[in-house]
């Protein structure tokens, strides 16, 4: 969703999407007029010590949309192209997500304005030390909890909860979720969104009466969350992963890709691309295979007003943060494709922050097993709530997550009243 120059700005497509939810949940002008905006935004500017010994100004932003629901949850981001639209629009959409799963949490989203591949590791830590510290006032285990996004991991995590510790005078590992397991993260945490994206295809296809055993599979994004929903939807469906892709290109094999092989031969090769006994294609070509489900799993406005015609898949779930433009959505609506739309199909990645922040304010941790059944429970019901709405109001998925998400918050706003 990165707005650059002449693109789509997030934001406003974010606000849009209120828009047109308000109309089914019968909202007044006044509720929806402050769905639209943002509670707080903080914008800091700060020093940070290169290693040639000058200094330089980083600016980041921490976005809190909305806390009628609780502390708010979302990531922060390193990149060169992060703005405040595009800060805002994602921690509109994490409001949404942790709604559509039933979370107690609003959504917040953080960025810092950098190029992390041009930086040192020592010059990365000092950056998000004193982001950290910047950011302090603001975030807490009751206030609002960071989690690893673009660019920034466990190691960028313990960073900050160390520091925020620091100014505390003790240990407080419910700052931030997505840490390593010495410091409080939980297991599963790492699968999480891949798992989760399994869940709601597997529900997804019982509707739809589409067998996944031996049913063909594309993943755009060999990343992370595509990756690991390849493995288990081949592992635990029986669904045959016939392409996938990275930024370099795609492989294709009609009879079927091993998953576990090609992630083996993408760390020893740096990419995809050449795995044995299969054809290489591109990530246009990947869109438009005969399949029966494809994971966009990579970025934002892949499948589009031009190529969405061309998608022949039954489902599509979304791995990633919005692959589907809305003129998309409604010529895939319109063609009896079911998305699963972002805001449910990878929200298995903050389902398991939660059960992280959940035993680090318990000081009690969980097993693998009871983590992975807690989250097939929230995703596969999560699914059900939204498919019920579709239904109901003859909408796409994504229209049906937006008005389950946003009815939800404005029940406890509408509960709460507006103070004083």
């Amino acid at each position: 969703m990165t707005n650059n120059g002449g693109a789509v700005n997030p934001f406003e497509t974010a606000q849009r999407q209120v828009d047109i939810c308000a109309k089914y949940l019968n909202l007044d002008a006044g509720m929806t007029e402050i769905l639209k905006h943002p509670k707080r935004e903080l914008t800091v500017n700060f020093p940070v010590r290169m290693d040639n010994g000058s200094y330089r100004v980083f600016t980041g932003y921490r976005v809190q949309y909305n806390m009628a629901r609780g502390p708010t949850k979302g990531g922060i981001r390193y990149h060169p192209q992060v703005t405040l639209d595009e800060v805002r629009a994602l921690a509109a959409w994490m409001t949404w997500k942790c709604a559509v799963v039933s979370l107690p949490y609003g959504g917040a989203k953080g960025g810092v304005i950098c190029d992390p591949k041009a930086m040192s590791k020592g010059e990365l830590e000092r950056m998000t030390r004193r982001f950290a510290s910047e950011i302090s006032p603001i975030i807490g285990p009751e206030i609002d909890v960071p989690a690893p996004d673009v660019y920034t991991d466990s190691q960028t995590m313990a960073w900050i909860m160390d520091t925020y510790s620091m100014q505390k005078g003790y240990s407080v590992p419910g700052v931030v979720t997505g840490k390593p397991l010495s410091i409080g993260g939980s297991e599963g945490r790492g699968e999480a969104t891949g798992r989760g994206c399994m869940y709601v295809i597997r529900e997804a296809a019982k509707d739809l009466g589409l067998n996944m055993k031996g049913a063909s599979v594309a993943v755009q994004g060999f990343g992370n969350a595509g990756s690991v929903a390849a493995k288990l939807v081949h592992a635990e469906l029986g669904g045959k992963i016939i392409a996938v892709s990275d930024t370099k290109g795609g492989i294709l094999n009609k009879n079927g890709l091993d998953p576990v092989a090609v992630e083996k031969y993408k760390q020893e090769k740096g990419s995809v691309v050449g795995f044995p006994g299969s054809q290489k294609i591109s990530n246009n070509e990947l869109l438009a295979l005969d399949c029966d489900v494809l994971i966009p799993a990579a970025l934002e406005n892949q499948i589009t007003r031009e190529n969405a015609s061309s998608v022949k898949a039954k489902i599509i779930a979304e791995a990633a943060n919005g692959p589907t433009t809305p003129e998309a959505d409604e010529i895939l609506h319109k063609n009896k494709v079911t998305v699963l739309p972002d805001v449910l199909a990878n929200a298995g990645g903050v389902t398991v922050s939660y059960f992280e922040w959940v035993q680090d304010l318990q000081g009690y941790f969980w097993d693998v097993n009871d983590v992975n059944s807690r989250l097939e429970r929230v995703m596969s019901g999560s699914y059900r709530g939204v498919a019920e709405v579709a239904k109901k109001h003859g909408v796409h998925n994504r229209t049906a997550a937006y008005i389950v998400a946003v009815g939800r918050v404005v029940e406890a706003m509408r509960v709460r009243g507006i103070y004083p």
